[in-house]
């Protein structure tokens, strides 16, 4: 498989998640194309460990988190509605209403790691359960519980927030 049918491939799945994490579109944009810029370089390091989705989200992970660093941790503005999510539980469904898609982003802006991560990862970025377990280095029953925690406590601060 070359470069472009990899980006064409994989290119939303990467964008999508950065997209979720940093919450802009232009950074998604960036570090999207600096993944595959980089993956471009690195190809020939892939060993077959994981699937190729989970590498090129590692990849971007790292240039997103180095972008934070450069930037020392400033805060990027503007939270943007995803063009489709998925449909994969009840929770995911609010998020479409775009009012409710901005407060979850903010929700996940100060939700604590791992749940913020493998919330997005499943949601925004459609990993299943043992892709995400690959990324973190866990069992896939770990990943199921963090997901599961992270939408209790998204449903309960948005619940919050809604009779305050």
């Amino acid at each position: 498989m070359d470069i472009q049918e990899i980006y064409e491939l994989y290119f939303t799945a990467v964008y999508r998640y950065i997209l979720a994490l940093s919450g802009n579109s232009q950074i998604a944009e960036d570090v999207t194309q600096e993944t595959f810029f980089k993956a471009l370089k690195k190809l020939d390091t892939f060993r077959g460990d994981c699937e190729l989705r989970v590498w090129l989200c590692q990849i971007a992970k790292n240039e997103y988190f180095q972008l934070l660093r450069k930037r020392k941790k400033e805060e990027f503005p503007g939270e943007e509605k995803l063009q489709s999510l998925p449909e994969a539980g009840s929770l995911e469904q609010v998020i479409v209403e775009r009012e409710t898609y901005m407060q979850v982003q903010r929700i996940l802006h100060h939700m604590e790691e791992p749940y913020k991560e493998v919330f997005s990862l499943r949601t925004f970025s459609e990993l299943s359960f043992r892709e995400i377990a690959e990324l973190f280095g866990r069992s896939e029953s770990w990943a199921r519980v963090i997901y599961y925690r992270a939408k209790i406590k998204i449903k309960e601060r948005l619940e919050h927030e809604h009779n305050v």
